[in-house]
């Protein structure tokens, strides 16, 4: 191995994160510890100088990698108390303060990883559990409730609010509960012609036997998103413009549901996209929508078809006691693409929100034209079918 490849192996790429995440992470760490501090300090908690430095380390992973398995609540929460206890406890048991903090740290790192809590700080606190002065070891097991315990809440209740407020986190991570079906991007999920499933990706973390710091959840959402980029790279530059229907029936906020419905019948269309006078898009009503409101306000007619014939036909007089026009049943905010938006990209909107039809925009957010599903999937076929 040459010189420079023993300098290059020293620095290990970091993850492609924006200025904006990292700055979002520093502010939220700067305001959960001085919150913290606050707090503490309010209470005369003189030892709270020693708690910092192990929350600090928690800082990082619920602010700057909140996805982190390291960084979910329980392993936030669970890592520090466990640690703790252990900490204290060993420094009570053993007169040794070198083999007390030794045995503290090692036994910290054993309980996190059998009680699927494994957090960093959490040797940190264990430590400092031993080496603190007599302040801190006159509380005993009085130190879980303050400052440790009392760190913790603070920590976690920033956490959870905090990284809620910006989209693209999620915190916590939850797991998909079992039996769900989770929406798959179709064709997404096949690298060329080899399909890998959640099987193959749980096998192969357990294959490496190491912990690695990534949630099943995220490796799937990575491979995906890979997927997607490798099939937009090999597809080449499609856009919405060159697939979307451009004769598209549009409503307004104020139009009369039998007239929207009428045209949705001569025009089979299963959805119209609901604009203002400027053309921009503020919603969109499907047949769905009409369905759904026959089911809440129509129970006197037993035909479904009668149903909704008393359901669109306009009320008489000054009252009604159901909806007269389309912008009262559209659904909103709605879905939008870009003209200039490539293809792919479509595939994760129309899977994870549940959607088939989706409008699409110029630059002002003026309606050009509709993509559906079907759409969708005949410029896919002719994607794969080219493929050699």
């Amino acid at each position: 191995m040459s010189y420079k490849q023993i300098i290059a192996s020293l620095f290990h790429a970091s993850a492609p994160v924006g200025h904006k995440e990292k700055i979002v992470s520093a502010i939220s760490a700067f305001v959960a510890i001085l919150l913290t501090g606050i707090l503490s300090a309010s209470l005369g908690k003189s030892a709270l100088p020693l708690m910092i430095a192990s929350m600090g380390a928690s800082s990082v992973l619920l602010f700057a990698a909140p996805h982190s398995p390291m960084a979910q609540p329980w392993s936030f929460i669970g890592g520090h108390m466990v640690s703790a206890f252990i900490g204290i406890t060993c420094y009570m048991l053993i007169p040794n303060p070198f083999v007390a903090a030794a045995l503290a740290v090692a036994l910290a790192i054993f309980f996190m990883h059998w009680l699927r809590c494994l957090h960093p700080p959490g040797g940190a606190t264990s430590l400092a559990m031993v080496i603190s002065g007599q302040e801190m070891h006159a509380l005993g097991y009085g130190a879980l409730l303050s400052p440790v315990g009392l760190d913790v809440l603070i920590l976690i209740i920033i956490a959870l609010a905090v990284n809620n407020l910006f989209p693209g986190r999620r915190y916590p991570m939850l797991a998909q509960a079992a039996g769900a079906a989770k929406p798959a991007a179709p064709s997404a999920l096949t690298f060329g012609r080899m399909a890998l499933n959640k099987e193959d990706l749980e096998s192969a973390l357990k294959d490496m036997n190491a912990y690695i710091d990534v949630a099943k959840e995220d490796l799937e959402e990575i491979y995906n998103r890979a997927s997607l980029h490798h099939m937009r790279r090999h597809m080449g530059e499609v856009i919405c413009r060159d697939i979307m229907t451009r004769d598209v029936g549009t409503a307004e906020f104020g139009d009369e549901l039998a007239a929207v419905w009428e045209m949705m019948r001569q025009r089979k269309l299963k959805g119209v996209p609901v604009v203002d006078r400027a053309r921009r898009v503020i919603g969109i009503v499907t047949i769905v929508d009409f369905l759904k409101q026959v089911d809440k306000t129509q129970q006197a007619h037993p035909k479904i078809l009668d149903r909704m014939r008393a359901f669109i036909r306009r009320t008489t007089g000054l009252t009604s006691d159901k909806p007269e026009v389309v912008g009262e049943i559209m659904s909103a905010p709605v879905m939008t693409a870009r003209e200039d938006t490539h293809i792919v990209s479509l595939i994760p909107l129309f899977s994870e929100h549940n959607i088939h039809h989706v409008p699409i925009v110029d630059k002002e957010g003026r309606v050009t034209g509709m993509v559906t599903q079907t759409d969708l999937s005949v410029a896919l076929y002719r994607y794969w079918a080219a493929m050699p």
